[in-house]
């Protein structure tokens, strides 16, 4: 596994934003981002001198970084439950959006046929711009895939507003966005997270983000309904569904390949495959009900993942066993350990090829032009 070719200025960042972090993180990242003692400090640089020593302003825009993400990451990149490990091979514990490390990755396709390309880790997520981690533009597209957003200008501030909302993980709402560069549509969605910053494991059936409502419009702010539009996308899918009487039950009575129909809607609840529930909680194990929709989220995590695309699992292998196998990239977890586990998209959809197949399901199911 080789990860890719990092800045020059990468060792001086990460010294400086471990430094940073001792220094002016707060513990809580509410207090921090709605001025907390020292919080303007924390992100700028306030005077040409602190504590005797010089204050270079990296960014020529008074950050205490080569661009907004840096100055980010360098409280919310490294330790237990951040967004941005070290060692795509070794990240930190997840916490549901997703880790940027793996956009460092050289390879990422796992598919087995002789002939499939590799992949690179700018495929992984969200390439988001943090020259002192190592991360640039996305260097396949100009614009936000499905939308208008300009590749160059992705960074952890498109998404939150670092100086604090009431907002689900601090999410901008609808309107201006980075200082007037894009505009969203639609507002923050309705949801609830695990605390952040606080060490003990990630996601669990009794243990997770709930997500509520309103998700897949807040991700057209960017990408539009970019699965729902014929023609746009190489795999159409419904965004923003309700879920059938038939796709709920077929969640709630599956349980992996080993055991198809030994599930209960009581203890059903998937982290690798969550769905938007208006009553959900972060305790709740029970499956969907009424009111249960499918959601980007649903198969995507926010910040990248090891799978091409931010995917939860990868789409292109056919059994969850042999991800990491081909590309030597970091084994997305298989929540049913069994080698053999067809892809995740069986929690929902009935599948009548079988109990064992050779093929993913985008064998079939992926429109190619």
């Amino acid at each position: 596994m080789k990860m890719r070719p990092m800045a020059r200025s990468y060792g001086r960042e990460r010294l400086a934003g471990l430094l940073m972090t001792l220094v002016f993180c707060a513990p809580h990242a509410n207090a921090f981002h709605e001025n907390g003692v020292a919080s303007c400090a924390g992100c700028h640089v306030m005077h040409e001198m602190e504590d005797g020593m010089p204050v270079v302003d990296v960014s020529g825009s008074l950050l205490r970084g080569l661009s907004p993400s840096d100055a980010c990451l360098a409280c919310h990149g490294s330790g237990d439950q951040a967004v941005f490990g070290y060692d795509p091979m070794n990240p930190p514990t997840e916490m549901g959006g997703g880790n940027f490390a793996f956009l460092r990755e050289d390879q990422i396709n796992d598919d087995p046929q002789n002939n499939a390309p590799s992949i690179s880790g700018n495929h992984a997520g969200h390439s988001i711009v943090a020259p002192g981690y190592g991360l640039t533009a996305d260097p396949d597209h100009t614009l936000s895939p499905g939308g208008t957003f300009p590749a160059n200008e992705l960074g952890c501030t498109s998404c939150h507003d670092p100086h604090g909302n009431s907002n689900f993980r601090m999410l901008n709402g609808a309107g201006p966005v980075q200082d007037g560069l894009f505009a969203f549509l639609y507002a923050a969605p309705e949801a609830e997270g695990l605390p952040v910053g606080l060490s003990g494991g990630g996601e669990t059936t009794t243990s997770h983000t709930a997500y509520r409502s309103g998700m897949s419009w807040w991700c057209a702010n960017c990408h539009g309904q970019y699965h729902d539009q014929v023609g746009r996308a190489n795999f159409e899918h419904e965004f923003n569904e309700g879920l059938s009487g038939e796709e709920a039950g077929r969640y709630n009575s599956y349980n992996g390949d080993a055991d198809p129909n030994g599930g209960s809607s009581l203890t059903s609840y998937l982290v690798q495959v969550p769905f938007e529930d208006p009553a959900g909680t972060i305790d709740k194990m029970s499956g969907p009900g009424s009111g249960a929709r499918v959601m980007c989220l649903t198969c995507h995590r926010a910040h990248a993942t090891s799978a091409p695309s931010s995917t939860r699992w990868d789409m292109r292998i056919p059994a969850l066993g042999t991800d990491g196998v081909k590309s030597r990239s970091w084994p997305l977890p298989n929540p049913y350990a069994n080698p053999s586990q067809r892809q995740l998209c069986l929690k929902c959809h009935d599948e009548h090829h079988g109990t064992q197949s050779s093929q993913s399901c985008f064998t079939c199911h992926q429109r190619h032009n």
